[in-house]
């Protein structure tokens, strides 16, 4: 079997590394890949967004079917082209992206489904969401529309802190065209869950729940990230929780999907606030989390292969086994390039330690410059530890990340703090 996985981050050398352990004997292809995929299979310099390059290598390569990991592609269209040369691909078409990729349209369609979220309106003119902010108080969400890395998300505290983000988004378009619409949010009080699952546009396949860690410093302080590090299995996503986020928020959702005309595929991932009034959607993804997948993906079990490939060849889950999950728990500890949330500098020299057994390291902001590894991005390795507790897969992953050398490199400490802190 041929796989085409496309991206080149720690969430698709994840997605290779399970894919392979599913099966062997398959042939991993990445585009644009990185050093560690390059490791697991061979690695095609096309670009994630470069659709005709990619139509093109699947059909040469002859894949079986083709997995599209970050959101760029997916908002581009590329599943649509795929779909439309008869190459089998799993995940959802761009209208259906829109569901991340456009937080107005998802916003409305949460809303007109009565999907459980916080109330919000979106704007254009600064003075109007200035407005807005002010009739609904402090604390206050700013949300950029468009995708912005995981970063578009401001917490404003004080109307100050929130007319700065509206201005920084509407005025100085810090985050590009993603920012040319806000949506200004109810702040919702509780806990954070991320919940993804393998769908085939009415029926899913469910996940345990990961915690991500989105901010940059301990104890959750400092500039938001795309995500510092996540922790499986989370003590408050019991199984009559995951019924219940099947039953209000996922099955509704996928239903309004199918009624716009725009089925969504692939797989979903909400984001979850648990609230005193039960879980509430924060905003919905339209592919796997980067770095919950890191976590996620080695405390599986059972084959990540066989749904996906139903979804990418338009086969029916329905009497599909539930995901089964290995004991013990999993912590993911990103480690970051200096300067990251901000501006990183790239280019410095790698040294990797041997890693002990129930610890992987998966690449995402690496790459090789005359046989050297080097820093190539914000997000540089990611390192998973299995273990029977979290406490120590948490100092097995922090103690594996601080042997991960190269200048200016920084990474928390403290990932799964809230499940350490759970009374016992």
């Amino acid at each position: 079997m041929r796989i085409l996985v496309v991206g080149g981050g720690g969430r698709e050398h994840a997605l290779a590394w399970k894919l392979r352990r599913d099966d062997p004997s398959c042939e991993i292809i990445a585009a644009p890949g990185n050093p560690g995929l390059a490791a697991l299979g061979r690695c095609e310099p096309v670009g994630a967004t470069d659709l005709d390059g990619l139509v093109a290598l699947a059909a040469r390569e002859r894949v079986d079917f083709t997995v599209v990991g970050p959101e760029a592609p997916l908002e581009a269209g590329l599943v649509d082209r795929f779909r439309a040369a008869g190459l089998p691909v799993f995940g959802p078409t761009a209208a259906a992206a829109r569901i991340e990729t456009s937080k107005r349209f998802a916003k409305e369609l949460m809303l007109a489904a009565g999907v459980p979220t916080a109330s919000a309106r979106s704007f254009t003119a600064p003075a109007d969401a200035k407005a807005e902010a002010r009739r609904l108080g402090t604390p206050v969400v700013i949300k950029a529309s468009g995708i912005a890395a995981g970063k578009g998300v401001i917490i404003a505290m004080s109307l100050a802190e929130a007319d700065e983000a509206i201005d920084a988004m509407l005025v100085d378009h810090t985050f590009g065209a993603a920012g040319a619409e806000v949506l200004v949010e109810e702040f919702m009080e509780g806990e954070e869950l991320s919940l993804f699952a393998i769908t085939d546009g009415t029926h899913v396949l469910p996940f345990t729940a990961a915690q991500d860690h989105k901010r940059i410093g301990e104890g959750d302080t400092g500039p938001n990230t795309g995500g510092m590090g996540a922790y499986a299995p989370v003590a408050t996503c019991t199984d009559a929780l995951v019924a219940d986020v099947v039953a209000r928020v996922l099955t509704p959702t996928l239903r309004a999907m199918r009624d716009a005309g725009c089925p969504f595929t692939g797989l979903l991932y909400a984001g979850l606030m648990l609230t005193t009034d039960g879980p509430r959607v924060v905003e919905f993804n339209c592919r796997f989390g980067d770095p919950e997948t890191q976590a996620l993906l080695p405390l599986m079990a059972s084959s990540l292969l066989e749904p996906m490939r139903a979804v990418a060849e338009g086969r029916s889950l329905a009497g599909m086994a539930p995901i089964a999950w290995r004991a013990g728990a999993s912590v993911t500890t990103v480690v970051a390039a200096a300067g990251y949330p901000g501006t990183v500098r790239a280019g410095d020299a790698i040294t990797l330690p041997t890693v002990p057994d129930g610890v992987t390291i998966f690449h995402a902001g690496t790459r090789r410059t005359d046989g050297t590894l080097v820093t190539s991005g914000g997000r540089v390795v990611a390192v998973t530890a299995l273990a029977p507790t979290i406490a120590e897969a948490q100092r097995a992953s922090a103690a594996a990340a601080a042997a991960v050398r190269f200048e200016g490199a920084q990474f928390r400490r403290d990932i799964g703090w809230r499940e350490l802190a759970r009374p016992r």
